[in-house]
């Protein structure tokens, strides 16, 4: 490649930054409190095994070391059909907010992730005032079949959560015939599944230390910053007219 070919004449000096090891750690404090980790669940069933499996998920977070709430989607409205202001509603945003890492686990129903997980995320808008509630926080994903294994749902929510700017580990975990793989109080058998989760959810929380305290730095990005440099400038301009 020439000299000339390395000349970048559309970049904006001022906002170009070169990402080094050194940067991601030098403007932050380490937490000390647990890794706040948010569960979600797709099924109103008396006995949902996606529930079950989130409230298997969350006592390996707890034993890992994490702080965990579970929200119940029961009685929260359709999007559209109520506003902001619906105590459920409330209730899930601010959960979005409180966590530093999710854990989205449902049922795959007719080959995609159920309406009920998915309107608690369309619940959640791209941003509440300055602040994206779910970008840079960590996510796992998982589901649970009626039938033989399938990923359709997982993958389904991977997209999902690169939509909402969150960071989805590597690994992930998906049931098939949760019928057979629960006991009747809910507690999941021992199997190769359930190692899996416990894969998963230790993933998840070594990925929520490291990723915590840096969030900010790893979500800046170059556009934004451009951005935020011309509507500077705009107002500056503006008030000398």
């Amino acid at each position: 490649m020439s000299e000339h070919d390395a000349n970048l004449p559309n970049i904006e000096t001022t906002e170009f930054d070169i990402p080094s090891l050194g940067k991601v750690t030098e403007s932050s404090l380490p937490a000390t409190h647990k890794p706040r980790i948010l569960l979600l669940y797709g099924s109103l069933r008396e006995r949902s095994y996606s529930r079950f499996a989130v409230e298997e998920s969350a006592r390996l977070l707890n034993a890992f070391g994490a702080e965990t709430r579970i929200f119940n989607p029961a009685g929260l409205p359709q999007p559209d059909t109520e506003d902001e202001s619906h105590p459920k509603v409330k209730e899930l945003r601010e959960l979005m907010i409180w966590s530093e890492g999710q854990v989205w686990c449902s049922p795959e129903r007719h080959g995609s992730m159920t309406s009920i997980f998915k309107s608690q995320i369309d619940w959640m808008p791209l941003s509440i005032g300055a602040v994206r509630p779910t970008q840079g926080k960590t996510l796992a994903v998982m589901q649970v079949c009626g039938g033989s294994q399938s990923f359709n749902a997982v993958n389904q929510m991977r997209i999902l959560g690169r939509w909402m700017r969150m960071v989805t580990i590597p690994n992930q975990s998906s049931v098939a015939k949760a019928f057979l793989e629960f006991e009747e109080d809910g507690r999941m058998k021992a199997s190769s599944y359930y190692n899996r989760i416990v894969d998963v959810m230790e993933e998840l929380v070594k990925f929520t230390l490291l990723l915590r305290d840096n969030k900010g730095y790893f979500v800046d990005r170059y556009s934004e910053r451009v951005e935020s440099a011309e509507k500077l400038s705009q107002r500056v301009n503006q008030r000398s007219i």
